[in-house]
């Protein structure tokens, strides 16, 4: 049973200096009580403290980083069941399976496919992060040369599968500073692998017999060796069972504070599918949701990854949050003091899609994005933070009247009743009123300019 804030905030300095990150003790011990901070970021707890809190302190599931560099994965870290109680905070990992016996060209196409399978969307670019490789031979200089050559050419997190420990153990000390993830522990190897790990200093996977007793069993092993960064496989490949599974895990962790089933957890969906890339895709999305922190697939291909994508994005954004695009101007194909203006709120979808349509539309304009607090133009207008008001101030403080001759704005269609009232904070300026749909701003911008 974990202890109480109060419990630990007894055993704090309570210097309440801050440099935690939360301005009180009090607070920070709250934090430690419910998993959401770590001990280390406490510069002041004394050794005996910090002794008795070690353990109770940490988060419920471990957090750790896979890879290195630009494509490193963090994973772990989650402190809530579902979505709605918070937020889930680090996005499973995506990898794609290639093996020592897989014919160059196959290899090439799928690291052609990494590279170019990225999108942007609201502001954030969604990819692809890792690659499982795969010793499929027993040779050490195939598999380690096909780690070296994957990493080299994507700069992707590895995931490094063999069943052969000295090829774990070779590709490991070549990629140590990649950090790779090693798979997998068994039952019978686990204490030749939880050594290569612990010398490697990197991740370790722990693969169970289709059972959760058999992976508690390898990770209460694991942990007594000193090994702290491990990631869970229960070795079910069955939809139903796997996906139980991971829910049990999930609740054994936060809710019994059960620290054996702490650690992330990776999904073979590669495994699952029956060798068709579109039912792993339905594999994947059933455990990017609940509750997966690496799915591995057979291949990359862009009509599985991006509704992949798409669901990892909307899963774990903040709901509390709205994603929003930066207050100010900006200026879209090359505009000149003789370009419309357009002004719209701060929401990042709607940012994205109006700047998208006036960029289709090839009209040389300016849009002066408001900062409504990420909500919507209808929210926001009727919140009063999209009102003739705020637009007019908004206009007269962020320095469009140096960009532009003439004093026309356009606001949108949906926020139709502000214009009166605009038109009164901007005297001398015409405000017109927009189309209500993005859709139909190309429409309306060639007609407004021919």
């Amino acid at each position: 049973m974990g202890l109480t804030g109060i419990q630990i905030f007894k055993l704090l300095p309570k210097t309440n200096c801050g440099e935690c990150g939360v301005p009180t003790c009090l607070a920070f011990a709250m934090n430690l009580a419910s998993g959401k901070a770590e001990l280390a970021k406490c510069p002041y707890v004394s050794d005996d403290a910090k002794e008795k809190l070690s353990s109770e302190s940490a988060p419920p599931i471990r957090p750790l980083t896979i890879g290195a560099g630009e494509y490193a994965v963090k994973v772990g870290g989650e402190t809530v069941l579902f979505r709605h109680e918070k937020t889930f905070l680090n996005p499973p990992g995506l990898a794609a399976v290639v093996r020592t016996d897989e014919e160059a060209a196959s290899v090439e196409g799928k690291m052609a496919r990494f590279k170019a399978s990225q999108y942007d969307r609201v502001g954030l670019r969604l990819r692809a992060e890792m690659f499982a490789v795969k010793d499929a031979s027993g040779d050490v200089d195939k598999f380690v040369s096909l780690a070296g050559k994957v990493s080299e050419g994507t700069g992707a997190a590895l995931i490094l599968m063999s069943e052969n420990v000295d090829a774990l153990k070779a590709a490991a000390s070549s990629l140590k500073d990649k950090k790779p993830l090693l798979y997998a522990a068994t039952a019978q190897n686990a204490d030749v692998l939880g050594a290569v790990a612990k010398e490697a200093d990197c991740p370790l996977t722990v693969k169970g017999d289709g059972s959760i007793g058999s992976v508690v069993a390898l990770t209460e092993k694991l942990t007594t060796m000193g090994l702290k960064d491990l990631v869970i496989d229960t070795g079910s490949r069955e939809l139903k069972k796997a996906f139980q599974e991971q829910i049990q895990i999930r609740r054994a962790a936060l809710r019994d504070k059960f620290r054996p089933l702490g650690f992330p957890t990776i999904v073979m969906a590669s495994e699952m599918g029956n060798g068709d890339l579109m039912e792993e895709s339905l594999v994947a999305a059933t455990f990017i949701a609940k509750y997966g922190s690496v799915v591995v697939l057979s291949d990359f291909q862009p009509e599985s990854l991006f509704p992949l994508f798409l669901e990892r994005l909307n899963i774990y954004t903040d709901p509390q949050r709205p994603m929003t695009a930066g207050q100010g101007i900006y200026p879209i194909n090359n505009p000149d003091a003789n370009s419309p203006v357009l002004v719209t709120c701060n929401f990042s979808l709607t940012y994205f899609i109006v700047s998208g349509e006036i960029e289709s539309s090839r009209v040389p304009a300016w849009l002066c994005v408001q900062d409504t607090e990420g909500l919507s133009v209808m929210t926001a207008w009727a919140a009063g933070k999209f009102s003739g008001e705020t637009v007019g101030s908004f206009i007269n403080k962020c320095g469009i009247k140096d960009k532009v001759k003439h004093q026309q704005i356009i606001i949108p269609g949906y926020s139709a009743g502000i214009s009166g009232e605009l038109e009164e904070e901007l005297p001398g300026w015409k405000v017109t009123v927009g189309p209500r749909e993005a859709s139909q701003i190309p429409k309306f911008l060639k007609t407004l300019t021919a």
